[in-house]
């Protein structure tokens, strides 16, 4: 009871620093550009509308990059969100006040100029220090969650349980347990002496029970999904006489949401086209002054129902890279050029495929298209890799969001099968806006920085089999 009461009582005050910090941001913003702006300071459509705008818009962004997730993740990832879901708002609420304002007389873009750095600056400071207080206010009271992990295969288990132990101040990995190893006893007795259990490659006989006992002594459990996971996460519970049933139906999207789909990706495509043109002329030029080589990339890549197009890319590699060895292109790869470096780590060399998308071969969101050969190897490994062509490739996705440098294609493979099986208009238009902290982030290349608990590190020196999995696409 007592326990039930303090975690209620954490969420509640979780909930109004998280209100504080939007009211801080307003107030910055509202607070300095009523300096130069009489009309915010009296009752007038403009303080109306920056009053209603502002909150409304930031809580917005603030939800679609995460929101403030104060105990979840690390404080520099919870203020980098905030910042572009910040600055994001200030964006729409200067634009609109500056439209209510077009027609006054003495105004000064100048000054708007600086006043708009002042609030950026001044909110950023507010982010961090709500972002590092929180935190530490919430380790102090929520000390790391010993942690068992449960699993059923080796391959890949160190990288799963090096990632877990990355977060030391919200889990402790203190224990590992091969379910093949140990008699269904045995492992209740571990479970019962751990408050989290992580789960990995579990059969699934094994699975259920283990699920339902840590669900009988109220233990937190977290779960490597597998494709019937995903599945089932999104059915539908539907009664049937007195029975309820899961209903999981395979039906692709509707001809609403391909019509949608296909109208957004035109306008965004065409619209991407303008406002990048000019900057993909300087790329053209030079990638054309550093060798003198053709400007683009043509190869082919599968797209939906396994239908193959040539993806156009910006070239970033040396003319005839493939010419004696057909290889993917690794992280260090002595065959890229030093332009095709930064366009790399920008990006920016994937500014051309606007055009693959306004043909119809690909779509803004959706699984990154794979070459053809890569594909068919990795449908031997993974089976389940077929599934991602159930819609169309994309410039941009769930796996290009939240996956890595390092990122197995077994995981891009789970991301892409969440994000097919989820799709909405809703979910396209969030990973579009998801996409700007991306573009503003390198890719994280570290291999399995966390540590072991004491007495397993013999797993690190296993090797696994080889898979075509730590590169990156040529081009």
């Amino acid at each position: 009871m007592v326990k039930t009461i303090a975690q209620t009582l954490q969420i509640t005050i979780l909930r109004l620093f998280k209100i504080l910090l939007v009211l801080v941001l307003f107030l910055l913003f509202y607070g300095l550009f009523a300096l130069t702006e009489p009309e915010l300071l009296r009752a007038s459509r403009t303080a109306a509308i920056t009053l209603i705008c502002f909150p409304v818009i930031c809580i917005a962004m603030l939800k679609i990059y995460g929101g403030f997730p104060i105990g979840v993740k690390k404080t520099r990832e919870i203020v980098y969100s905030a910042a572009i879901a910040t600055f994001l708002t200030d964006c729409i609420t200067y634009a609109q006040l500056a439209i209510m304002r077009f027609n006054f007389p003495n105004r000064s873009y100048f000054q708007d100029f600086f006043t708009f750095l002042g609030v950026v600056l001044l909110q950023l400071i507010a982010i961090n220090l709500f972002g590092y207080m929180g935190n530490y206010l919430y380790f102090k009271v929520n000390p790391p969650a010993n942690c068992l992990v449960i699993f059923g295969r080796k391959e890949g288990l160190p990288q799963f349980v090096g990632k877990i132990s990355k977060y030391k101040k919200q889990y402790k990995v203190c224990a590992l347990a091969d379910v093949s190893d140990m008699t269904p006893d045995e492992l209740k007795r571990k479970i019962r002496a751990h408050q989290a259990i992580f789960l990995f490659g579990i059969p699934e006989n094994d699975k259920s029970w283990i699920l339902e006992y840590c669900y009988k002594h109220g233990r937190t459990t977290y779960l490597s999904p597998e494709l019937s996971d995903i599945i089932t996460r999104q059915s539908r519970h539907v009664i049937i006489d007195d029975l309820a049933v899961l209903e999981s139906r395979v039906t692709g999207l509707s001809f609403e949401q391909r019509v949608l789909k296909r109208a957004m990706d035109i306008i965004i495509s065409g619209a991407g086209l303008l406002v990048a043109s000019p900057f993909m002329l300087i790329e053209a030029l030079a990638i054309k002054l550093e060798d003198g080589g053709p400007v683009f990339f043509r190869q082919p890549r599968m797209t939906k129902d396994g239908k193959v197009f040539n993806v156009l890319k910006f070239r970033t590699m040396i003319v005839d890279a493939d010419k004696d060895v057909k290889r993917l292109a690794s992280q260090n790869d002595d065959r890229i050029t030093k332009v095709g470096k930064f366009l790399r780590k920008t990006r920016m060399d994937e500014l051309p495929q606007f055009i693959n998308i306004l043909k119809g071969d690909m779509s803004i969101v959706g699984p990154r298209p794979e070459q053809v050969e890569i594909t068919e190897k990795y449908v031997e490994v993974l089976p389940e890799f077929r599934y991602r062509l159930k819609v169309k490739a994309g410039l941009t996705g769930l796996a290009q969001i939240q996956g890595k440098y390092n990122t197995t294609p077994r995981d891009k493979l789970i991301f892409d099968l969440i994000y097919i099986e989820q799709y909405s208009i809703w979910v396209d238009i969030k990973l579009i806006l998801q996409t700007v902290k991306v573009l503003f982030k390198s890719d994280s290349t570290e291999g399995v920085t966390g540590e072991l608990p004491e007495g397993y590190d013999f797993l690190m020196e296993e090797e696994p089999p080889e898979k075509p999995e730590q590169a990156q696409n040529a081009g």
